[in-house]
C-alpha cells in the first residue's frame, strides 16, 4: 500500500518556482524572512536563520532522522511565504532506496510553523527517532549579512511542552518553540521516537513564536490551519484582488508578471503603528525594510497595479522627513529617509535607526506624489502632502546644492555614513573612464534629471490646484537646470553624459546605466538622446542580458561586480522607459525591445523572478546569465521592473484630473496581445487591450478622452 503525499501548500494558480535543491530558499512574508538549505535546515554558522524586525530569532533549525541528515529530493515555494521540503530517509548500508518519505512544510508570517510529515511506504512498520535542534542568538541583521561575530547567544528554559530561549543581553527579545504529537523538550532540541505502521503516516506541527518588548508577537496563523486560510494567503488574495490583471499571449511575460504580483505582495508591509498603511520593504533577505529610494521607485512601478501602495509609501516617508541636522544620522530638514531599521544594533549601524544618507530619495518623492495625483489618487491625501513636497524642495536649494552651483551633490556627513549616496551605493559605484573614484561632493547625472522632473512635478501640481505663478516659477527653474545640465554634463567627444561632477567641478566620464536616467525623466534634449541611443546600444553596454550599469570598455568594468558592470533589472526597465520616452528618435524602439527581451529571457532562467542583480558577462559567451552571489530574490523593484516595461511600451499615461487616458503602443512582436482588466484610475476602471502599435481603450466613461 503506498501512502499519498502530503498536499501541496497554498497555490494560486501560477507556476511554482522550484529551488535549487542545493542552493539556498527564501521565504518572506512581510519583517519575517527564512533562509535555510535544501532540505529546510537552517545551518549554525551560515548566514541561515528565522529573521524578524531585522533580528535573528533563530540561528539553528536542523531536523535528524535517525541520527542523520534527510536526502534532499526537492524544494518548492510556489508562494514566496510558503515553502515545501521533499526528503527520504538516508537508504540503508548496500541499497540504494528508501521506504520512508519526509516532507516538511513551512509558512512565516511574523513567526513561522512547520508541518513535519513522515510516510512509510515500506511494507512494515519502522522505528523513527526525529530530533529538530533549535537555538537563537538574537543578532542584527547587518552582523548577519557582514559575517561579523555574534555576541551575546540565548538562555534556555524547558517549560513543559515548551521551550523557551531569550536574548541573553537584555532580556528584550526572546522566542519559543512549542509542537504537537508529544514531543520531549530540553534545551536546545525537540524530539520525537514514534512508530509508523506499513502504509501508514505520523506528523507533528512546530510553531516559532517571536518576543518582543518582553511580549509575544501573534503570528499569522494559527494552529492546524490550511495554508490558503493563514494570514499570509489573506493578504496575497486581497492584494491579488485589488491589482489590475496584466496577462500576455507570451506565456514566459504572463508568467513573469504573476511572479511580480506575488512576490511585491509578499514584500508589502502593513505597518500597525500607522493603522495598517502600506509600504513595499526593499527586498529579501537583506533589506526587509522601508527604504526611502527603492519604495518610492517600486511603488512607481507599481502604479498600473494599485495607487494605494504609492499612497502610503508617501504619507510613511513623509511622517519620517527629517526636521534637524544631525550629522550622525545625516537628518536635514525635509530630508526623505533612506532606510528605517528596527534590529538590536540599529542604533550603531549607519548612525541610527532612521539614516537619511541618500540624495535621490527626496526629489523622487516630489516625483511620485505627482504621479499619483495623474492616476487618481484622493485630492485630500495629495493636498496634505504638499507641504512635504515643499520641505523636499526646500531640502533641494539649501542641503542638497551644497555648493550654490544650481546643482544637487552629496558628501557623508562621518565616516559612518555612506560614501555614495545615489542607487551606486557601493564604496567604489561612481569612478571615471579609467577607473579612478570620483572624488566628493558629488553630483550625480541622474539626480539631477531626479530633480528636474520635481520642479516640473510640483509644477503640475501647483496649476491643478490654481496655483499659476508658482507652477510657472516651477517651471522656469526646471528649464533653467535643463540648459545648464546639458552643458555642464554632456561630453560631445565621447556622445553621452558624464556620470557626474566631482568635488572640483571636473566630469567624471565613465559610460554608465545613469545616462539612461536621464532619458527617463526628460533632462535629456534630443540632440543628446540621438547621439546616446546609438552609444547605448553598442555591444560593450547591452549584454544581451540587459543595460550594464558599466560599459565593458571603461577602466572599473568588473561584470561580477555589484555596481561596476553587473545588470540591475529595475536599471534596464527605466532605460527602457527612457527609450521609449524618446521614441521620435531613430533606433530608440529597437533597442527598448531588445533590452527587454534579453530581461525577459533572464527572467526565465531565474525561475520567473527577476533577482536583484545579475553579473554582466556577455550573452554570447554565458546563456543563462550567471547569477550574482549575495544578490536580493525576491527584491522589491527587480519584482515590480516587468510593470514598468508594460507601461512604457504601452505608451500609458493616465491624467485623472483632466479625465484623460493616452497611450502610445511599441509593443514587442514576442508578446502578442496584452491586455489590462480591472486597471482603476479614481472611480473609473478601465479595460486596455493592445498589440504592436494599436491599443483600444474601453470601460470609461463617455467624458473621457483617449
Amino acid at each position: 500500500m503506498t501512502a499519498d503525499l502530503p498536499p501541496e501548500p497554498f497555490n494560486a494558480g501560477e507556476p511554482a518556482f522550484t529551488g535549487d535543491v542545493g542552493g539556498t530558499t527564501t521565504l518572506v512574508e512581510g519583517s519575517t524572512f527564512c533562509l535555510s538549505g535544501s532540505t529546510g535546515d537552517i545551518e549554525p554558522g551560515t548566514p541561515h536563520g528565522l529573521f524578524f524586525r531585522d533580528a535573528r530569532v533563530v540561528s539553528r533549525w536542523q531536523l535528524r532522522l535517525d541520527g542523520r541528515t534527510p536526502h534532499p529530493l526537492s524544494v518548492s515555494h510556489p508562494e514566496a511565504f510558503a515553502g515545501r521540503f521533499v526528503m527520504r530517509r538516508p537508504p540503508a548500508a548496500g541499497t540504494s532506496d528508501s521506504t520512508l518519505l519526509l516532507v516538511r512544510e513551512r509558512l512565516v508570517g511574523d513567526g513561522m510553523r512547520e508541518t513535519i510529515t513522515v510516510d512509510n511506504l515500506g511494507r512494515e512498520a519502522t522505528a523513527v527517532r526525529l530530533d529538530l535542534h533549535v537555538d537563537a542568538d538574537f543578532a542584527d541583521l547587518f552582523a548577519v549579512k557582514e559575517g561579523r561575530a555574534v555576541h551575546g547567544g540565548s538562555d534556555a528554559t524547558a517549560a513543559g511542552p515548551e521551550l523557551l530561549l531569550r536574548d541573553r543581553r537584555d532580556g528584550s527579545r526572546g522566542v519559543s518553540f512549542t509542537a504537537t504529537a508529544e514531543p520531549v523538550v530540553v534545551p536546545g532540541a525537540l524530539s520525537w521516537q514514534v512508530v509508523v505502521p506499513a502504509g501508514g503516516r505520523w506528523s507533528t506541527e512546530v510553531v516559532v513564536q517571536p518576543t518582543v518588548g518582553g511580549r509575544a508577537v501573534k503570528p499569522q496563523f494559527d494552529r492546524g490551519e490550511r495554508i490558503e486560510s493563514s494570514g499570509p494567503a489573506r493578504k496575497i488574495r486581497a492584494w491579488r484582488a485589488a491589482s489590475t490583471l496584466v496577462t500576455a499571449s507570451d506565456p514566459v511575460l504572463t508568467g513573469v508578471l504573476r511572479r511580480t504580483e506575488s512576490d511585491l505582495g509578499a514584500l508589502l508591509i502593513h505597518d500597525p503603528a500607522r493603522d495598517g498603511r502600506p509600504f513595499v520593504a526593499a527586498g529579501a533577505p537583506w533589506f526587509m525594510t522601508l527604504f526611502g529610494r527603492d519604495s518610492l521607485l517600486t511603488a512607481w512601478m507599481a502604479l498600473p497595479l494599485d495607487v494605494g501602495l504609492a499612497l502610503g509609501t508617501l504619507q510613511t516617508l513623509a511622517e519620517t522627513q527629517g526636521t534637524a541636522v544631525d550629522p550622525l544620522t545625516e537628518e536635514e530638514p525635509g530630508r526623505i529617509l533612506h532606510e528605517l531599521r528596527l534590529g538590536p544594533d540599529s542604533t550603531t549601524v549607519l548612525g541610527g535607526n532612521h539614516y537619511y544618507g541618500t540624495v535621490d530619495a527626496t526629489p523622487l518623492f516630489v516625483m511620485l506624489l505627482a504621479e499619483c495625483w495623474r492616476w487618481g489618487a484622493d485630492e485630500a491625501v495629495i493636498r496634505s502632502l504638499l507641504p512635504a513636497a515643499d520641505a523636499a524642495l526646500a531640502w533641494v536649494d539649501r542641503y542638497g546644492d551644497r555648493d550654490g552651483d544650481g546643482f544637487v551633490e552629496y558628501r557623508r556627513a562621518t565616516d559612518r555614513g555612506l560614501a555614495n549616496q545615489g542607487w551606486k551605493d557601493s564604496f567604489d559605484g561612481v569612478n571615471d573612464i579609467s577607473g579612478r573614484p570620483a572624488v566628493p561632493s558629488i553630483a550625480l547625472c541622474e539626480v539631477q534629471g531626479y530633480v528636474y522632473a520635481a520642479w516640473l512635478a510640483r509644477a503640475e501640481l501647483a496649476e491643478g490646484f490654481g496655483d499659476e505663478a508658482t507652477a510657472a516659477r516651477l517651471r522656469e527653474r526646471a528649464a533653467d537646470l535643463r540648459q545648464r545640465f546639458a552643458s555642464a554634463f554632456w561630453l560631445p567627444d565621447r556622445g553621452w553624459y558624464a556620470v557626474a561632477l566631482d568635488g572640483r567641478k571636473e566630469q567624471v566620464d565613465a559610460l554608465t546605466s545613469n545616462t539612461a536616467h536621464c532619458l527617463w525623466t526628460g533632462i535629456a534634449t534630443d540632440e543628446h538622446a540621438a547621439v546616446l541611443i546609438r552609444r547605448l546600444a553598442e555591444p560593450d553596454m547591452d549584454s544581451g542580458h540587459g543595460l550594464r550599469t558599466l560599459a565593458s570598455s571603461m577602466g572599473a568594468y568588473n561584470p561580477m561586480s555589484y555596481h561596476n558592470g553587473s545588470v540591475w533589472p529595475h536599471d534596464t526597465a527605466i532605460a527602457v522607459a527612457g527609450l521609449l520616452r524618446y521614441a521620435h528618435l531613430p533606433g530608440a524602439v529597437d533597442l527598448a525591445h531588445r533590452l527587454a527581451d534579453g530581461l525577459l529571457d533572464a527572467a526565465a532562467s531565474f525561475g520567473g523572478r527577476l533577482p536583484e542583480l545579475f553579473c554582466g558577462f556577455s550573452r554570447d559567451d554565458f546563456h543563462p546569465p550567471v547569477p550574482y552571489p549575495t544578490s536580493c530574490s525576491p527584491q522589491a523593484w527587480a519584482s515590480a521592473s516587468p510593470l514598468l516595461l508594460v507601461r512604457a511600451f504601452l505608451g500609458l499615461e493616465p491624467h485623472v484630473p483632466r479625465r484623460t487616458l493616452s497611450t502610445r503602443p511599441h509593443l514587442p512582436a514576442r508578446w502578442g496581445e496584452l491586455t489590462l482588466s480591472e486597471l482603476r484610475l479614481g472611480n473609473e476602471t478601465a479595460q486596455i487591450s493592445a498589440s504592436g502599435d494599436e491599443a483600444a481603450v474601453t470601460g470609461l466613461s463617455a467624458d473621457w478622452t483617449t
